[in-house]
């Protein structure tokens, strides 16, 4: 009887501490399991944190590089690859058509077939030029020492150093003799001439550019050219004349600066009536410091250029530093042809509007994956050869002297397959990159433009890039760089009527100096004489009438 109490006893113990057991063990399973999901829960924390740092540190590591580049490297876009050999079309992933495959291969082996065979340009070797004959020469003779009679001249020898004066100012006296009439008799003046006689007589004077003022035409054109040429203030001017004993008051040459303005304005909106006739131009905007009365500093403001490709004129506009689209919009509301801008959305207005063709810029574009180098450098640089072959299509036309049409149709038969196949690389290659780094900005900025890239193809008139526009906006950023800013809105309109008129100067080939100086001389006839055409004082046309002349 014991016995068996003794086992039961025993079972019941053995039974408790299985109880216990497998309570403890339930316990320490379900404690494990909450500790293995907090701990997968924040290492996918970590991870996403990671994953964030790591974005975060490539976005730094590209603007680094960016900012390195634009210091230290050099500024040239043009991307020369490490093999030129290997200019070849991946067309892996491309959904390409077999015949357009065999197009783009037979493009690009006349690319490189007329590279190779392209004649290389002798290297000119340095020599120095003979100083022109028109140049004043002083003669200065220097003799041997220990001469005496038993020497005979036999020659001499002649060397020539080019030396310089600073610029003389001289005063233009225009003298007008007066005349008085002689005394006659009253009978004989009534029978000669019935209409009564001035008692003294004296020339007009001339038209003068500004008047009670003295100074004359080429003194106002070269401080005109002091400031918006050679990028010289007023004040630097002013000590210069100092040197030469002159000293010309500050709001003097202040004042001639606005009358000039005053004087050449009805010029400038002659030039913009030109280029907007004109069925091709080409856009850009450039900053300008303006002094901000309310605010007593400078702010940036913007000057619109617009370039008539055909006519080569260039017209700056001013409207309060504004780069609203309502600018552009009012400058351009009765425009009708081509026109070729980069991406600034402010153009995209245009891209529906009749009667109006909406042009890209491939050196936009290229700029893109230029500075995309340092964070894909594979997908930049096969970027980069594609652009390079469109440019060897213009090269080729270029060398070859073509006409427009002739232009037009090499790039349809060379440029356009490159173009198709380079559009569809940019379609499968953009989910392989990072959206918001420089390469997926370079991919989304040239697909999101790539109707107007391809569009100038289309006429042999049009360029391939904006480049044209830039070199014209070029004096501009010069300046802005020495004179700092301008000291009202006033200022900053009357410099884009100087660089309007300077520009066309420069993209006509005309002397900036003598062109002036005439202007300013005539100008002043012409706004007295509405019969009188302002456009024939335009440099291209003024050109034109000094060759016939």
């Amino acid at each position: 009887m014991d016995l068996n109490k003794d086992t039961t006893r025993l079972i019941e113990t053995l039974l408790l501490e299985r109880d216990e057991l497998y309570t403890e063990v339930s316990r320490l399973r379900n404690s494990d399991i909450g500790t293995l999901e907090a701990s997968q829960q924040k290492n996918s924390e970590y991870e996403a944190k990671l994953k964030q740092q790591e974005s975060i540190i490539k976005q730094l590591t590209d603007q680094l590089a960016w900012y390195r580049s634009k210091l230290w490297k050099p500024q040239s876009e043009k991307f020369i690859p490490q093999d030129p050999n290997q200019r070849t079309i991946d067309f892996e992933g491309l959904d390409i058509l077999p015949e357009e495959e065999v197009s783009i291969k037979e493009a690009e082996k006349e690319l490189i077939s007329y590279e190779r065979s392209k004649p290389e340009k002798p290297k000119k070797q340095p020599v120095r030029l003979p100083l022109p004959d028109f140049l004043r020469r002083e003669e200065e003779i220097i003799e041997p020492e220990g001469l005496d009679e038993n020497w005979v001249r036999i020659g001499h020898e002649v060397t020539e150093i080019l030396e310089h004066k600073p610029g003389e100012l001289y005063v233009r006296r225009i003298v007008r003799p007066k005349y008085a009439f002689k005394k006659v008799k009253q009978c004989e003046l009534e029978e000669n001439n019935p209409e009564p006689l001035q008692a003294i007589k004296t020339a007009s004077l001339p038209l003068l550019p500004l008047p009670r003022s003295n100074a004359g035409p080429s003194l106002l054109a070269e401080l005109l050219l002091g400031k918006y040429m050679y990028h010289l203030p007023f004040h630097r001017q002013v000590s210069m004349f100092k040197l030469t004993g002159m000293h010309i008051p500050a709001s003097t040459i202040s004042n001639w600066f606005m009358g000039s303005s005053d004087l050449l304005r009805a010029l400038y909106l002659r030039l913009k009536e030109i280029i907007l006739a004109s069925d091709y131009i080409q856009v850009d905007e450039s900053t300008v410091p303006v002094i901000d009365n309310e605010k007593h500093r400078a702010v940036k403001a913007y000057l619109w250029m617009i370039r008539s490709v055909m006519n080569k004129l260039v017209f700056f506009h001013y409207d309060k530093g504004s780069r609203a689209q309502k600018v552009v919009v009012d400058l351009l509301c009765n425009y009708q042809g081509a026109i070729q801008t980069d991406g600034y959305a402010a153009y995209s207005i245009y891209e529906h509007k009749k009667g109006v063709l909406l042009l890209g810029c491939w050196a936009h574009a290229r700029r893109k994956f230029t500075e995309a180098l340092a964070e894909d450098k594979a997908g930049a640089e096969y970027a980069l050869k594609q652009i390079g072959l469109i440019y060897k299509v213009e090269a080729m036309a270029t060398d070859k002297q073509m006409t427009f049409q002739q232009r037009a149709d090499l790039r349809k038969r060379l440029a356009y397959p490159i173009l198709c196949a380079f559009e569809k690389w940019i379609v499968n290659y953009y989910p392989k990159v990072l959206p918001k780094g420089r390469m997926g900005k370079a991919l989304s900025y040239s697909y999101s433009l790539f109707h107007r890239l391809t569009r100038y193809h289309l006429d042999g008139r049009y360029q391939i890039d904006n480049n044209l526009a830039e070199n014209a906006i070029r004096p501009l950023a010069l300046g802005r760089k020495n004179y700092l800013f301008c000291g009202n809105h006033d200022a900053a309109e009357n410099a884009a009527i100087m660089y309007s008129l300077l520009g066309c100067c420069k993209t006509n080939d005309v002397n900036p100096r003598k062109w002036l100086t005439d202007v300013l001389t005539q100008i002043p006839k012409y706004n007295s004489d509405y019969s009188l055409d302002l456009a024939d004082l335009l440099p291209h046309n003024w050109k034109k009438s000094k060759k016939l002349q």
